[in-house]
């Protein structure tokens, strides 16, 4: 690809001679003899150069007062500088702007090519970071947040507002498989921090000690097995986000440590002596109250004061059935294309069963059912019969209406599991008879239970601790 040079030079001769070397050596060059024309050429006629090659004293105005003024808008491009007149407060001043270098006249012209090039490695990962923040905008916009219930609309409004804020750190809530994750990296992606980095960490999937020298980092010598120094999630996030999943589950001392670097913007890795100034944004997500855990003693109070300075709760899938109409057809969309799938028609009888399922794990539960289905599929029409959701029978093994008028409780065969809809019921209790009796049916193993009631074994252990329920594990 031809890269363009823009070279704003008033010396005729000089610009000339280093318009044909640079041409010859690959680069598209435009010349301009003052920043006049060198504005037009950016802001009206938008070229993008990778490099902005200028001489400090054009006839209209210094190039530093120009590169301050246009910086904003042309933040894709390096900056060099020549000047006859080199001070020390000028060559302060605009690597203080970000220039790449500042050159004093006459300049070798193979040490300029080494600063080129230099320049141009520079420009270009800097291009392709941008480049990856504006995909990752457009997929990560707040409209990503996909539904047209109330809460829906209402998650999209809190989301976008929180993006033109800067926030130091916030909670996001919501059962397992709501969408948090990819609530957090709208904030990240949508906010000012974007073109720096989001990293992410999942408390629960990694023992104490690990996560740790994870979070904080640690020096060579720290512990057995720590060969070399490793720098931290915290400092690996600094100046942008560090989305810490679950939570909830990280251990009440790592959770001290952890505020304490909040609180000071400081952190010493493992073995280290001194402390690390950093710049981070803490996007914190737990399936669990974490407000009671804190009254309960089982999450730190301070902590979890310094991480609410917003929070985020997440409504699950059964409380905006109505955002399935946008849902089902993005997630066909999505593995049409990436199986090579041609599902268009989706029968009236698998709306109404995939409105009828309780949707125990959210919208993770949704795409997995519909990946599985356009998978499976021959043709343009939705197969309804690998839904295989749970709770919903044949007419074989389904009762009658008179039947199911005439119960007054809860009722189990080998069949399935029968409950009335006469409001003798509340829908805790029947969410707890069914896990109940999944689990008593599966002799109290939560993994037998989950993958009897197609829910994972997170969501089912969440449950169970909720209705407080006994299993194997």
């Amino acid at each position: 690809m031809i890269e363009t040079l823009l070279i704003i030079e008033d010396e005729k001769l000089l610009g000339s001679e280093l318009s044909r070397h640079y041409r010859t050596l690959g680069w598209e060059v435009v010349l301009a003899d003052s920043l006049a024309v060198a504005k037009t050429l950016l802001l009206n006629m938008r070229i993008e150069p990778l490099l902005i090659l200028s001489d400090m004293n054009l006839p209209d105005g210094n190039a530093l007062d120009f590169m301050e003024e246009v910086k904003t808008q042309v933040s894709y491009a390096e900056w060099l500088f020549l000047t006859g007149y080199g001070s020390v407060p000028d060559s302060v001043r605009a690597l203080r702007l970000g220039a790449y270098d500042f050159l004093e006249k006459p300049c070798d012209l193979e040490r300029l090519d080494l600063v080129v090039a230099s320049a141009a490695r520079s420009a270009s990962i800097q291009r392709r970071v941008i480049d990856q923040t504006k995909q990752s905008y457009r997929r990560y916009s707040p409209e990503a947040y996909v539904g047209h219930s109330q809460q829906a609309l209402g998650i999209r409004q809190l989301l976008a507002k929180l993006t033109q804020v800067p926030f130091s750190a916030l909670i996001i809530g919501g059962e397992s498989g709501t969408g948090k994750g990819l609530a957090a990296r709208i904030l990240h992606y949508g906010g000012p921090r974007a073109q720096q980095p989001m990293i992410e960490v999942n408390c629960a999937a990694l023992p104490r000690e690990i996560l740790e020298s994870e979070l904080f980092g640690h020096e060579s010598g720290a512990f057995t097995g720590a060969s070399g120094r490793h720098r931290g999630l915290l400092e690996q996030a600094d100046g942008g986000t560090l989305f810490m999943d679950e939570i909830g589950e990280m251990p009440l001392d790592l959770q001290a440590k952890l505020l304490k670097a909040i609180e000071d913007h400081k952190v010493r890795r493992l073995g280290g002596e001194k402390e690390i100034s950093i710049d981070v944004q803490i996007v914190a997500a737990s399936n669990r109250d974490l407000e009671q855990m804190s009254q309960e003693g089982s999450f730190r109070i301070d902590l979890y004061h310094r991480l609410s300075v917003f929070k985020v709760i997440l409504p699950p899938l059964r409380e905006a059935v109505e955002d399935l109409d946008e849902l089902v057809p993005l997630f066909v969309a999505e593995y049409n294309a990436k199986a090579g799938r041609q599902v268009k028609d989706i029968p009236l009888e698998v709306w109404r069963k995939l409105k009828a399922h309780h949707w125990p794990g959210n919208v993770r539960e949704l795409r997995n059912v519909i990946e599985r289905c356009v998978l499976f599929s021959d043709g343009a029409t939705f197969p309804g019969q690998w839904l295989q959701l749970p709770g919903l029978h044949t007419a074989s093994n389904a009762i009658d209406t008179e039947s199911m008028a005439d119960l007054t409780q809860a009722e189990v065969s080998a069949a399935g599991i029968y409950l009335p809809l006469d409001g003798n019921m509340a829908l805790d209790d029947m969410d707890k008879f069914i896990i109940k009796t999944a689990l008593e049916r599966a002799n109290n193993n939560l993994t037998a239970a989950a993958r009897a009631l197609g829910a994972t074994r997170e969501t089912l252990r969440y449950r169970v601790r909720k209705y407080n329920l006994k299993t194997e594990d």
